[in-house]
């Protein structure tokens, strides 16, 4: 690596991260965003701040108790980082509160109106008397002792600080006590009041419960109230601590998840210094736990705002497209014999994944299915059909991964119920999380074996398949079947040290043949031949990816990338980036998948994958890169890249600062919107 490559810039990945939630924020002020959706965009925001401080925040903030010598093994300071953090979310939170305050009051002269507790008219003081009641019992409250022992404040949990005077006192210096009272997760945070005069009205739970104080604390005369909340390290910190059966270290590991060490104190900006500072003495909480807030906590619920029918206020219906090949197809196995297929979500159906497992559930000459499980709905259609298979005889093997963060309760559960059905059940292996979203079908045809696989870059769930951009490919080419019947036996534990030869598996071929393919195209580059690639990815993190991207790029060959999420890289910095376009799009849909596409001598090599460019995709997780070798799902998967490099409306211009810059010059501006043209295009096939 020369002197210069060496010296070419990497953004912080927690900086870049922001940047990137910044873009959820922009799309809330993006006048062609229906307004219920802009809402919902905050909500977005919300929940991905609350999560970052969950897991980013507090992993960081364990990093400042290591000693002098382990912290300078970093390569940056922690508390710095710290700092910088915590200046970026104030500014992103002053504006958040800014919009959030001007879709009201576009709500408003809408007809939506929101109520608090000092404007609810007289005659809806009795549904709101009555609905407290309704929910009374889920409703915990305590008095705040001086000397008694601090509060436990439950994880994300919303709680009001309530002011309370002693009716019988009368000097006018005293201090007031103060009440606690939670606001119940278990109901919903939006409530609808009886309509008057054609408004459509709600009210925050929290604001019923602010009504109804009087009747919490009824000794006291209250005073205001202002609204807190506790964020805890989401991390189970299992790998150390735990030796054996990974899965039940998980199960140990979750329930210390609700008592994590605190990582966020948020607050009503309002509350007075001796208020706040008397709950940070009374907890334990230093000055870098406390987070200025906004009166209201939890704003992920926005994404669950009443739409009162608003059609006109939402996006327009767009229902799965009719798939050209397999929507009439009498069956899907028949269809993948003659070739490769690929279904795109959610513009297509996701159920023709489903319909493939389904399918051979009840295939008579189906013997094995085969499954990963990452992330999958609640009542999973696809695991509901590999039920139904095991109880038709099949040999049903599924893994799942039970270190998926925030699912792994659900995956325990699903574990239970498909050992208990005679699925052969395996779990996550110790320093790997099997990130890689494929599916084997083993059928005998004509006393021979023939495998059918299912690959994609998305996760096996119905739900998320609805708002997640995916690629997925049926095949039964054996060039890819035979190595995925590898990956499988690798994951059974019957193969210590597989050999691949077409599809690239981490964390034994993708970092390598990655590493090859940029290589080659920066030598063609400096031999003055064509070279390019073009790449599109949630997130970019890997140092060493990206050192060769510079090194590809100072030898001028052009990159255009698209990524959504974290880029370490910063294009258009001279001498290491100058040949080198980011962008990144956000829009209806969450872009999820991840293609990589080379230009390779004009034999194009192209890919689409499970992992992102990150450090833990390429080194310490399973995962899965197919190789397209169908020239019709390369013109679909070129389409999609193209358009989305075209995009001048949903698109931002990536770079170091952060400044989110639309690619045509303002929210709502240009032409192209690449998902409703992708949608066009595969409407015409």
């Amino acid at each position: 690596m020369t002197d210069q490559e060496q010296s070419c810039p990497l953004l912080d990945r927690e900086v870049s991260w922001l940047h990137f939630n910044h873009r959820v924020l922009q799309e809330a002020t993006d006048p062609s965003v229906p307004l219920l959706e802009r809402l919902f965009f905050c909500g977005i925001f919300s929940s991905n701040l609350d999560e970052y401080f969950r897991v980013r925040v507090a992993s960081l903030r364990s990093l400042l108790r290591l000693g002098e010598e382990e912290g300078a093994e970093l390569g940056f300071e922690p508390h710095r980082l710290l700092h910088e953090i915590h200046r970026i979310v104030l500014e992103q939170q002053e504006e958040y509160g800014g919009i959030i305050a001007g879709l009201f009051a576009d709500l408003e002269r809408e007809g939506i109106r929101r109520v608090d507790e000092t404007s609810v008219r007289p005659e809806q003081h009795e549904f709101v008397r009555s609905y407290y009641d309704e929910i009374a019992s889920r409703i915990d409250s305590v008095v705040l002792a001086d000397d008694g022992d601090p509060p436990f404040l439950q994880n994300r949990a919303v709680y009001l600080v309530v002011e309370l005077w002693d009716p019988e006192r009368t000097s006018a210096s005293w201090t007031p006590m103060y009440g606690l009272v939670r606001v119940p997760s278990d109901t919903e945070r939006f409530v609808v009041l009886p309509g008057i005069d054609e408004w459509n009205e709600v009210m925050y739970v929290d604001d019923v419960i602010r009504f109804n104080l009087d009747r919490i604390f009824p000794r006291h005369e209250v005073g205001r109230s202002y609204a807190v909340k506790l964020t805890r390290d989401a991390e189970l910190h299992v790998e150390d601590e735990f030796d054996g059966d990974l899965a039940d270290a998980i199960r140990k590991s979750l329930k210390n998840r609700t008592t994590g060490v605190p990582s966020r104190f948020l607050y009503d900006m309002r509350a007075p210094y001796v208020l706040v500072h008397r709950l940070q003495h009374l907890m334990g909480l230093t000055e870098e736990d406390m987070v200025l807030g906004a009166r209201y906590h939890n704003l992920n619920d926005l994404m669950a705002f009443p739409r009162f029918g608003r059609s006109d206020l939402s996006y327009p219906d767009w229902p799965p497209l009719r798939h050209p090949e397999l929507e009439d197809a009498d069956s899907i196995l028949e269809k993948v014999r003659e070739r490769d297929r690929v279904v795109h979500t959610p513009y297509q159906s996701f159920g023709h994944a489903v319909r493939f497992l389904e399918e051979a559930a009840v295939d008579p000459d189906v013997e094995e299915i085969w499954l990963t499980v990452y992330r999958v709905a609640k009542d999973s259609a696809i695991l509901n059909a590999l039920l139904a298979a095991a109880e038709a005889g099949k040999r049903v093997t599924v893994f799942i991964e039970v270190q998926a963060r925030f699912d792994e309760e659900s995956n325990l559960e699903w574990g239970d119920r498909l050992e208990a059905a005679g699925v052969r059940t395996l779990y996550s292996m110790r320093g790997l999380k099997v990130h890689a979203k494929v599916a084997m079908v083993v059928r005998r045809e004509g006393g021979e074996v023939r495998r059918y696989g299912f690959l994609g870059t998305g996760n096996f769930n119905e739900k998320t398949a609805r708002i997640y951009a995916d690629h997925g490919i049926f095949t039964c080419d054996e060039r890819i079947t035979d190595d995925l019947d590898r990956v499988f036996r690798f994951l059974a534990g019957e193969v210590e040290d597989p050999e691949f030869e077409h599809l690239l598996v981490a964390p034994f071929t993708l970092r390598k043949r990655f590493n090859e393919l940029i290589d080659h195209e920066r030598r063609r580059a400096e031999e003055g031949r064509p070279s390019g690639m073009k790449v599109k990815m949630n997130a970019l993190q890997d140092a060493k990816i990206i050192r060769k991207l510079y090194a590809a790029s100072a030898a001028g060959t052009p990159i255009e990338m698209i990524v959504r999420g974290i880029c370490r890289l910063v294009p258009g910095v001279e001498g290491c980036s100058e040949t080198i376009r980011a962008r990144s799009i956000l829009d209806r849909y969450l872009e999820h998948a991840r293609i990589y596409w080379f230009h390779h001598d004009g034999e194009e090599r192209m890919y689409i994958a499970s992992a992102d460019w990150m450090k833990r995709n390429l080194s310490r997780r399973v995962e899965v890169a197919i190789p397209v070798y169908d020239p019709e799902i390369r013109r679909q998967l070129k389409t999609v890249v193209g358009l989305q490099l075209a995009d001048d409306r949903k698109a931002r211009v990536v770079d170091g600062e952060g400044h989110n810059r639309f690619v045509g010059g303002a929210p709502g501006s240009g032409t192209v919107r690449s998902q409703e043209a992708f949608r066009d295009f595969l409407s015409e096939l």
